[in-house]
């Protein structure tokens, strides 16, 4: 016996979703399209992402979509940080930033 793993996505997020199936593809090809192209897919997943109302169904597809992921973050940086980054590859970001503003205070 097989069980359905599967989560369907509500019909709100299903553009949301094609749009960022099309941006991981190019994110892993980005030689397969112009850079108008893909600044066209980006600017469509941040709309998108503008008017989503964050739920479990959203929080799953951007478990699936890295790339959407992080547009995500950038756009809610201010309420949430990188919240969808594991802690440690988070903490480590914050780490290196707070080196390197050190290391450029020093040599003023």
């Amino acid at each position: 016996m097989s069980t359905d793993t599967r989560h369907p996505l509500p019909a709100r997020l299903h553009t949301l979703a094609a749009m960022a199936g099309l941006l991981e593809r190019l994110e892993a090809a980005p030689s397969s399209a112009s850079a108008e192209q893909y600044r066209s897919v980006a600017q469509r997943v941040r709309e998108l992402l503008v008017d989503v109302s964050p739920d479990e169904h959203l929080h799953r597809l951007l478990q699936a979509a890295p790339h959407t992921a992080e547009v995500y973050e950038n756009l809610r940086y201010e309420l949430a940080g990188l919240c969808l980054h594991p802690l440690d590859t988070a903490l480590a970001a914050e780490q290196a930033a707070a080196g390197a503003i050190a290391r450029a205070r020093a040599l003023r």
